[in-house]
C-alpha cells in the first residue's frame, strides 16, 4: 500500500482503524473468560424480569454522582 496515494478521507480511515484495532488490544474485555457465580447469575436474571426500571438520572441521585 503507498500511503502517498491515498485520500485525505482514505487515510483517516486507516488511522481510525488502526487506533481501533490498538484500543481494543490494550482495552479489550477484562472479564472474558470469566464464569458467572450461580449468585450473581440468579440476581440478574431477577433483575431482568422485573419491569422496575430507574432512569439514568435517579441513579446518578442515588449514587451521589452529579452529571
Amino acid at each position: 500500500m503507498d500511503l502517498a496515494q491515498l485520500s485525505p478521507a482514505q487515510l483517516k480511515e486507516l488511522v481510525r482503524g488502526i487506533v481501533d484495532d490498538r484500543l481494543r488490544e490494550l482495552l479489550g474485555d477484562p472479564d472474558l473468560g470469566l464464569q458467572l457465580s450461580e449468585e450473581l447469575r440468579a440476581r440478574l436474571k431477577e433483575s431482568l424480569s422485573s419491569t422496575e426500571r430507574l432512569s439514568g438520572e435517579d441513579l446518578a441521585d442515588q449514587l451521589g454522582l452529579r452529571w
